[in-house]
């Protein structure tokens, strides 16, 4: 299977299993500004040392980080665990083979994984910022973990030494029958190493990163784009006049 259909499938697999869990909690606004650097490179580090275990990013490659401010160096130092060059893409540490048999499918690459996931809903990295604040604790579930965005997510929670464990607070509907609702609260069981503040602005800086990653040049594009439309209104406003001048004499 080529890269390109590894994508499809993983973007593919994604979405179906994803359907089935946004009915189950509204999307929460994720803080994000694709123009501050400093959050972007936060979300990065974040990515590289939490996300990119499993899931790649085969369509982004390291130096393009130098867009959000970092140099070569810099990426190197702190991004780059296995002494590879810096036009390397980002690919997964993890073996195929192992992660289907663990996951039950191959996690899919997160290069847009943003992009995929914005509609009705919110943006994707709204989705993104909903799902990692969602997680917790189910001993029923294979893995340790459920998640009330994705309910029966097949991935563990993967930030869950920063967050700690939590419990969601549910109340028995109004019309008395056995189906628990949520109440938009939540019980701290084990603290993280971050506090809950902390743990929000991380969470917030890696959709973020998502976001962007998703299209790098999203932003080069815009200012592109205001700038053809200056050019344009001035570029009518001389045609404007040269056509009252050049027709003036005319009766």
């Amino acid at each position: 299977m080529n890269i390109w259909k590894k994508l499809v499938f993983g973007l593919t697999l994604a979405l179906g299993l994803a359907g089935a869990g946004q009915a189950a909690i509204s999307w929460d606004k994720a803080p994000g500004d694709t123009t501050n650097n400093a959050s972007l490179q936060r979300g990065a580090k974040i990515f590289v040392n939490y996300c990119l275990n499993c899931h790649s990013a085969a369509f982004m490659r390291f130096n393009r980080l130098q867009d959000i401010g970092l140099t070569d160096e810099q990426i190197k130092d702190n991004l780059l665990f296995l002494g590879d060059k810096v036009g390397v893409m980002m690919k997964a540490a993890i073996d195929p083979v192992q992660a289907k048999e663990w996951f039950g499918a191959n996690p899919p690459d997160l290069t847009v994984i943003a992009r995929s996931r914005s509609g009705s809903g919110g943006t994707g990295a709204d989705y993104v910022y909903t799902l990692l604040r969602s997680y917790f604790r189910d001993d029923d579930k294979p893995t340790g973990w459920d998640n009330l965005t994705f309910p029966s997510i097949g991935m563990p929670h993967p930030l869950w030494e920063l967050q700690g464990e939590r419990r969601p607070v549910f109340q028995t509907d109004e019309g008395g029958d056995s189906v628990k609702v949520f109440t938009g609260k939540w019980e701290q069981v084990t603290p993280g190493t971050l506090t809950p503040l902390e743990y929000e602005q991380a969470v917030g800086d890696l959709a973020n990163y998502l976001q962007w990653m998703g299209e790098p040049a999203q932003n080069k594009r815009v200012r592109i784009g205001v700038w053809v439309m200056l050019f344009l209104a001035l570029f009518t406003i001389i045609a404007w006049r040269l056509n009252a001048a050049y027709w003036k004499d005319v009766k």
